[in-house]
């Protein structure tokens, strides 16, 4: 049995779920999102309370996915989604111009990336990154691509890492 899909979602006030055959649109005070959901998990809004059914035993993971979509959709209109990333290594840096962001990352030359549409980038400090959207998805996935340009490393810990991310070091080789 789902767990998660048989959960109950409170819809805040100022926010208005509609659905429009197999799209549901969210909106929020920090703009709107629209996704397509499957049709063999039905769709019920009533009192202000969101609750989702599947009539077929084997949907189960298909249930508790379709739930939690709509609540980070709901989430992100109303609070919006933030990833912070950190810059580790001499001479590392980046710097954000409108939805571009440029890394100088050890190569030879800058990389430059582009934030898709929704996803606001900022760098507070030359070594910090902040990105933010009312997507999860599309904020999280950005983050993704900021952060393979130059992952962490485990001997000298250089490369960019979440804020909240641990880098188990290594102990390099020893000579005889």
């Amino acid at each position: 049995m789902s767990r998660i899909g048989l959960k109950t979602i409170k819809v805040p006030d100022g926010v208005t779920v509609t659905k429009e055959g197999n799209n549901i649109t969210v909106k929020g005070p920090k703009g709107e999102l629209t996704r397509y959901f499957d049709p063999k998990i039905k769709f019920e809004q009533k009192d202000g309370e969101i609750n989702f059914s599947r009539s077929n035993e084997n949907d189960k993971a298909l249930h508790g996915t379709e739930r939690a979509n709509l609540a980070s959709m709901i989430k992100g209109v109303v609070d919006g989604y933030k990833k912070t990333l950190k810059l580790i290594g001499v001479g590392y840096r980046a710097q954000a111009q409108g939805n571009k962001i440029t890394l100088n990352v050890g190569y030879s030359h800058p990389v430059v990336l582009t934030a898709p549409e929704g996803v606001n980038v900022k760098t507070p400090s030359a070594t910090d990154v902040e990105i933010e959207g009312i997507s999860k998805e599309n904020v999280g996935q950005f983050a993704a691509e900021v952060r393979a340009v130059r992952p962490p490393e485990p001997y000298k810990g250089k490369g960019i890492r979440y804020t909240d991310e641990y880098v188990r070091r290594k102990e390099g080789k020893t000579g005889k």
